[in-house]
């Protein structure tokens, strides 16, 4: 699909770059700046967990050290992070999915768990993972999100006691 012009490839790149980690730290960034306690809460647990999740991602990719397929498409992909197991993106769209299950609202908890299957199949069908990346980056991230939950609220109120009498407030 990467080499077909067309409709489906320009679909396809969208879905696999959605879940660049660049977009969704300066989104969530934004996010925490510009909305409520709600959202502010939100966007400190995903961004938080999906920070947590880059350090495991890229410790297990140059432990493992599997090659990328062959191809065109995605050179700052294959030039930055050469390896492909597991896939930081369908980890990344999976935590941030499951997360959302916890946070709310439900409405976008379901919106997101169709779209991380989608940006899974995406990058698969750019040829930037094999299948297997992406089936080991779904489960990596949704484990993380399982850990990450209950010990959330004890990490954030440290670190919020911690911010207090340096910013005045805390994470929310």
């Amino acid at each position: 699909m990467a080499q077909k012009p067309g409709l489906l490839r320009n679909l396809a790149m969208f879905l696999a770059h959605s879940g660049d980690s660049w977009f969704w730290g300066l989104a969530l960034v934004i996010l925490w700046f510009a909305a409520n306690q709600f959202w502010q809460r939100w966007a400190v647990y995903e961004l938080w967990w999906i920070a947590i999740l880059a350090a495991i991602v890229m410790t297990l990719k140059f432990v493992i050290k599997r090659r990328r397929p062959a191809g065109e498409w995605g050179a700052i992909y294959r030039n930055t992070d050469p390896h492909s197991f597991p896939s930081g993106h369908a980890a990344r769209s999976f935590l941030i999915a499951a997360l959302a299950t916890f946070l709310g609202p439900e409405w976008l908890a379901i919106l997101l768990w169709i779209w991380a299957p989608l940006v899974s199949i995406a990058r698969v069908a750019m040829g930037v993972h094999y299948l297997s990346d992406v089936v080991a980056g779904a489960l990596v991230g949704s484990v993380v999100a399982l850990v990450g939950i209950p010990l959330s609220p004890a990490i954030f109120d440290w670190i919020s006691q911690l911010l207090r009498p340096f910013w005045g407030f805390g994470l929310w």
